[in-house]
């Protein structure tokens, strides 16, 4: 049998509370341990009491589902953390990853969805619904500057590029090209310089985006 999942609920939006308890008092394996309507009364709870799962809206007063995210993450309790949101904007889905929240549901989401990442998130996992998957890796790519039609590569630094990109190290394509691994540097240097771009994965996403190589 399983061991019960304690949650805690941070929402203001009655109706989906209600619907929400309705689906997690039917299941044997899951317990709500409380259900609260602003941040620091959670963060106050958490001084008392033990869960291991605090699912949280983003919109709220006083503090939202991003501070509060944060300040979960802070606390000696250190609880798991799912929003539960309609929002799905890449900034505020950027700044929960980044803050170490453990999952993201849309709250259109299915009963079955829910409950897969409750448990996959109490299990030390993490979850995050494909919308909203799909909204980050756009927001990321969308930070790649497009490439200048003027910063023409040169045969060679298409070769490097295309070697790159395959995953050769440095030492890997001087020795394939026949070239010293410092030629090899400098030509990478420069396809940085040309592309505006600051890493070997801003190169390789550039090229994809870009279609560079084709």
């Amino acid at each position: 049998m399983k061991s019960k999942i304690e949650i805690l609920i941070v929402d203001d939006h009655k109706m989906f509370l209600e619907g929400l308890s309705s689906i997690l008092s039917s299941e044997e394996h899951i317990h709500v341990a409380a259900i609260l309507t602003e941040g620091r009364e959670a963060l106050a709870y958490l001084d008392r009491h033990h869960v291991d799962l605090v699912m949280t809206d983003i919109s709220m007063p006083i503090m939202d589902g991003v501070e509060l995210n944060a300040a979960l993450k802070k606390h000696p309790v250190c609880p798991k953390t799912l929003v539960v949101s309609t929002e799905s904007n890449p900034p505020t889905i950027q700044k929960l990853i980044k803050g170490g929240a453990d999952g993201y549901l849309l709250k259109n989401a299915e009963k079955k969805e829910l409950l897969t990442a409750i448990e996959r998130i109490a299990e030390g996992g993490k979850y995050f619904s494909k919308e909203v998957q799909d909204k980050y890796t756009e927001s990321l790519f969308a930070t790649v500057p497009k490439v200048n039609v003027h910063a023409e590569l040169s045969k060679r630094e298409k070769e490097i590029l295309s070697l790159i990109v395959e995953e050769y190290t440095a030492h890997e394509i001087a020795e394939k090209l026949f070239i010293s691994q410092h030629t090899v540097n400098t030509h990478r240097k420069n396809l940085l310089s040309k592309l505006g771009v600051k890493n070997t994965a801003g190169l390789v996403k550039h090229t994809i985006i870009n279609g560079l190589l084709k």
